[in-house]
């Protein structure tokens, strides 16, 4: 399998692409629905495969992911299937985990050969610098959840809840996920003013420190486009559930744009 070197610069072809796409939320809301869009995520993936680089998948991909000592939830066959298609293509695949998926450990990295990232990193490509990751915990507010992420991420936390057996385990989380999701919809679905965006205040932060070309996130559910400075864009990908949206890379620009399945 394909392995990309993500400390040094990326060199990118003129006639390659690299994607990027999160929040497919696979497992949600049902069965059925989510089966259909899990096809739809394949339509898409192999209408990229002729001029894909590489892509990044930005977390979320999962609604609930929990790594047992032998057990992975069921499901998603279609989309492992399609990324080691993918990878013996010689595309280069990287997971970064979001806050539904968060507790994924070396499942796809020793069975895929797929690694997982777990903070944002920047990349260079070519001469342009990016800033990626899910996007869950960044920026001021939100103070409940940076709470219960770090009970989520610590090795008591996930021995713990490893106990549990999995169709109780995983009933639970499914069950957290639709009712912390119906209490959010309104506000993942609505542009605030900058002020109010998390990410955007992160992205500035990070800005001020270094300067990137590109910053590209997840997880707010609403796809932006929202100037930095004159040199620098903040982007969201959007989510899967409603309208599909990716992004992609190429020529040294970054372009937001939605799939017509």
């Amino acid at each position: 399998m394909p392995n990309l070197d993500l400390s040094s610069p990326i060199s990118l072809p003129t006639e390659k692409k690299i994607y990027f796409a999160s929040d497919f939320h696979l497992g949600a809301p049902d069965f059925h629905k989510s089966k259909e869009r899990e096809r739809i995520i394949i339509r898409w993936l192999d209408s990229i495969r002729t001029d894909a680089h590489s892509l990044f998948l930005l977390g979320d991909i999962f609604d609930f992911w929990f790594e047992y000592k032998r057990v992975i939830p069921k499901g998603f066959l279609y989309l492992q299937s399609k990324l080691i298609q993918l990878l013996e293509q010689g595309i280069f695949v990287v997971f970064f985990t979001g806050n539904h998926d968060l507790w994924m450990f070396d499942y796809f990295e020793k069975e895929l050969g797929v690694p997982i990232i777990r903070q944002p990193i920047s990349i260079q490509i070519n001469q342009t610098w990016l800033h990626i990751g899910h996007g869950d915990g960044l920026g001021p507010g939100d103070q409940t959840y940076k709470f219960l992420k770090k009970a989520f991420v610590s090795k008591f936390g996930q021995k713990l809840f490893s106990f549990i057996h999995p169709d109780i385990g995983i009933f639970l989380a499914d069950s957290w996920s639709r009712s912390s999701r119906k209490s959010n919809q309104k506000k993942d679905e609505s542009f605030r003013g900058k002020e109010h965006e998390w990410i955007y205040q992160y992205c500035r932060e990070v800005e001020r420190e270094q300067h990137h070309d590109y910053y590209v996130f997840g997880h707010r559910h609403l796809p932006l486009e929202i100037p930095l400075s004159e040199q620098s864009r903040y982007y969201n990908l959007g989510e899967w559930i409603t309208q599909p949206h990716y992004g992609v890379f190429t020529n040294q620009t970054f372009e937001l744009c939605s799939f017509q399945n």
